[in-house]
């Protein structure tokens, strides 16, 4: 079973939309990923899920954080995030890339780390 179907199981059970962290706890062993950080799997899989399936997902981010199915939340008039406002909440990997590819500032000649030439006199 796929750790989204577990998902699915969980918030179809409790009904209320939940963080990553709660659905972790109710899922306890039915998660198949042996993960140290489960949290960090079901968080990027929601994630993904709702990224390339959109409105046609079947999970809803109702605030940052918090998930339920999309079908509960229409139910109860939960106000869902739009996926225009869903793309600017960054996933956690996607935000350290874009951390580690910003451009280096330039740098001057001379400045720590350049090699400079030293000349040495000679006595006569």
């Amino acid at each position: 079973m796929s750790t989204l179907a577990v998902v699915e199981e969980i918030l179809r059970e409790t009904t209320i939309p939940m963080s990553v962290r709660e659905i972790v706890e109710h899922a306890g062993s039915r998660l198949p990923s042996k993960s140290k950080t489960p949290d960090t799997v079901v968080a990027r899989d929601l994630s993904m899920d709702l990224k390339k399936k959109g409105e046609g997902s079947i999970f809803i981010r109702t605030s940052p954080g918090r998930y339920t199915l999309r079908e509960l939340a229409l139910r109860a008039g939960t106000a869902p995030v739009t996926a225009s406002t869903d793309a600017t909440v960054p996933v956690l990997a996607s935000a350290m890339r874009a951390d580690r590819a910003a451009p280096l500032p330039a740098r001057k000649p001379g400045g720590v780390g350049e090699s400079q030439t030293v000349t040495s006199r000679q006595g006569p």
